[in-house]
């Protein structure tokens, strides 16, 4: 984990525990809406008809906390507070996140805690990252970002 912040969240899901949905159980619906989540945490994403879906990275980029913490879950939301606190934590335990270079995504695929999509970062340093975001579908059907684990890329299978 990158971080303490990491550390407690890691702590806090396995003990909320549950079933989770499992990937091979996702309609397209499901996948669609979990890579938009996702898409939307690194960049601004567009759909055919150029309506913008998500923007957290660019609210990441421009400091908009309150448009970034609206695509955590509940869980993370309790953990951290405030769209303060919570860009606070993503600048200094995220950086990779906070300011790519470049974004590359992987597939989802199953996790104990429900669907996980990987993303492939390059760092502001230069450096290869792997993100592995896991999501969590909400009580109206929607898909929230309910966790982060951010590595350093060293070429061994993740």
């Amino acid at each position: 984990m990158k971080s303490i912040a990491g550390f407690l969240l890691a702590l806090l899901l396995i003990a909320l525990g549950g079933p989770a949905a499992r990937a091979d159980d996702l309609s397209d619906g499901d996948r669609d809406a979990i890579r938009s989540i996702v898409m939307g945490q690194m960049t601004a994403f567009q759909h055919d008809d150029g309506t913008i879906v998500m923007w957290q990275v660019t609210a990441f980029q421009h400091d908009d906390g309150n448009a970034a913490y609206g695509y955590a879950s509940p869980s993370i939301r309790e953990l951290f507070p405030s769209p303060d606190i919570f860009m606070n934590m993503v600048r200094k335990g995220y950086p990779p996140v906070y300011r790519p270079q470049s974004v590359t995504f992987g597939e989802i695929g199953d996790s104990p805690r429900g669907p996980q999509q990987k993303v492939f970062l390059t760092g502001p340093d230069g450096k290869s990252y792997v993100a592995v975001y896991t999501l969590q579908r909400q009580p109206d059907g929607t898909w929230k970002i309910n966790g982060c684990t951010l590595v350093e890329d060293t070429g061994a299978s993740i």
